[in-house]
């Protein structure tokens, strides 16, 4: 199959923009300076000829003759030296013009070509070339920067992929290892040969769930939906884990009338569960977890909040990342796969709704929020 970067970089050879530029400018301009000619050769002599008609002086004599002459010369030397200079001044410029615009178009080509090679940290310089060129030019500089976010993300990516998968691999290596030497029985080692398995098939679905779920092909069945049935029913589900790791689950909300949204309640109880499992596993025993809805306008405010570890400014803009732990120092077992976030983040999305994270700074508890439109008909 034919490379389409290749194809665009062997464009039929022709003339240029700027040179079709320029030769249409001198076109006009001859244009110009044979119509002005011609108009004046046609018309100036024959209105002299009238005016002079109506002096005293004698039709055919010397004086006459001699008076047209030399308006005749006269018109064609300062129509001459009109045409020649204004044509080389017009021409001047064009030129300028048509190479100044040659100059900008081969740096957009150059910096487009670098992208297309992959190199996505290229930006175009500042161009001072009209606003249209330098709109293009911040265009441009605005997707090398997205494409250089995207192409750092995936290089995040396959680093974090490596990390997860290099410990169960060492682990199934080292009891083979061991096994083959004698060392272990394989009835001692199938325990952890067995978990090791279970976790890199865990690993393999948790990149499945949240690739699909960042392409937007989760299935989400919308429907009316109480908020408060559905707050209900997630603290019914969550408070004996809370009460056995020791720490508050909390009620904060009270509505006379429970407003409607449209959404698919099993998967926002995916994400509430994601959310107050993530502030759990950051909560100390004797703390605290507030779940809470509020109506503001046409929005419910649904947030969970903790009084454990929190997050730095710098962790914030990283937290819905696919695998990011904001401490780095827990395992996967002790922290979770590092999705979870993500994944709830694209199911809010899909709800037509946004999921924010707010902490003081480490030691002073997170608020995860998410907002969601009521129903038309609830409003």
């Amino acid at each position: 199959m034919t490379d389409p970067r290749s194809s665009a970089r062997t464009i039929r050879p022709g003339t240029s923009l700027a040179s079709r530029l320029m030769i249409g400018q001198l076109i006009v301009l001859c244009a110009g300076a044979v119509s002005i000619t011609a108009l004046t050769v046609m018309i100036g002599p024959a209105v002299f000829h009238y005016h002079l008609l109506q002096t005293a002086l004698p039709v055919g004599s010397a004086e006459i003759l001699h008076i047209e002459r030399a308006y005749r010369d006269a018109l064609a030397l300062a129509l001459g030296v009109g045409l020649v200079v204004s044509l080389l001044a017009a021409g001047l410029v064009t030129w300028r013009l048509a190479r100044r615009l040659r100059q900008t178009l081969h740096r957009l080509t150059l910096a487009v070509d670098e992208l297309s090679r992959g190199h996505y940290s290229t930006r175009v310089p500042a161009l001072g070339a009209g606003t249209e060129l330098d709109s293009l030019a911040a265009t441009l500089n605005d997707m090398a920067a997205r494409l250089d976010a995207v192409e750092e993300n995936r290089r995040r990516l396959l680093s974090d992929l490596a990390h997860e998968l290099r410990t169960p691999i060492a682990t199934l290596s080292a009891h083979h290892e061991a096994m083959a030497d004698g060392v272990i029985e394989p009835e001692a080692a199938k325990p952890i040969l067995a978990g090791q398995t279970v976790r890199l098939s865990r690993l393999a679905d948790d990149i499945s769930e949240v690739s699909r779920a960042e392409e937007g092909q989760l299935p989400v069945e919308l429907r009316p939906t109480s908020v408060r049935d559905l707050l209900d029913s997630t603290l019914q589900e969550w408070e004996e884990r809370f009460e056995a790791a020791g720490v508050a689950l909390r009620r904060g909300f009270v509505m006379r009338r429970s407003p409607i949204i449209h959404a698919d309640p099993d998967r926002l109880a995916q994400v509430l569960g994601n959310l107050l499992s993530n502030a759990l596993r950051h909560t100390s025993p004797g703390g605290t977890v507030t779940l809470s809805a509020t109506m503001e306008g046409g929005t419910v405010v649904i947030s969970v909040a903790d009084d454990g570890e929190g997050f730095t400014a710098e962790d914030r803009s990283r937290l819905f990342e696919r695998f990011f732990r904001a401490d780095s120092a827990r395992t996967r077992e002790d922290s979770g796969s590092g999705i979870g976030l993500t994944i709830s983040r694209a199911l809010v999305d899909a709800h037509g709704g946004t999921m924010s994270a707010a902490s003081e700074g480490p030691g002073q508890g997170a608020t995860f929020t998410i907002r969601l439109p009521r129903a038309p008909a609830d409003r």
